[in-house]
């Protein structure tokens, strides 16, 4: 069993789409074994987007990431990293067929619902990233 990072976007929290997303999550019979609600600031959006922090468009992703505090869940199950991705479709919404998540509700790359861990690795890094000893249950 292995556990990944799932943040619902702006986009799927100013649209109510979170309770649709989860409850896809859920009857895929993922387990949330964390979730909080925050806004993100700076120091955690540059870190978290360290690997396009300096690029021209990261102001853009800032800002959006920025518009409403966003939410953090952390899933688990077995391969949950492969199952949550193929659940969400490709990171281009443009791209992601009908019955994905982003497929039915995102727009483009940016504003495409979820962010999900694309790794074991990464799973590891952003679980420690949004959530604090002792709120994993």
């Amino acid at each position: 069993m292995e556990t990944t990072l799932i943040l619902f976007k702006p986009d799927a929290v100013q649209k109510a789409l979170v309770g649709q997303v989860l409850a896809r999550f859920e009857a895929a019979g993922l387990k949330i074994r964390g979730v909080k609600m925050f806004k993100a600031s700076d120091a955690l959006l540059n870190e978290h987007y360290a690997h396009i922090a300096s690029k021209p468009f990261f102001p853009e992703v800032q800002r959006f990431m920025q518009q409403t505090p966003v939410i953090a869940l952390a899933l688990a199950g077995d391969n949950v990293i492969v199952r949550v991705r193929d659940l969400l479709g490709p990171t281009d919404s443009k791209k992601a067929a009908k019955g994905t998540i982003r497929g039915d509700f995102g727009v483009d790359v940016m504003v495409n619902v979820c962010h999900a861990s694309d790794s074991a690795e990464t799973a590891a890094a952003e679980l420690k990233r949004f959530f604090q000893p002792g709120e994993l249950f």
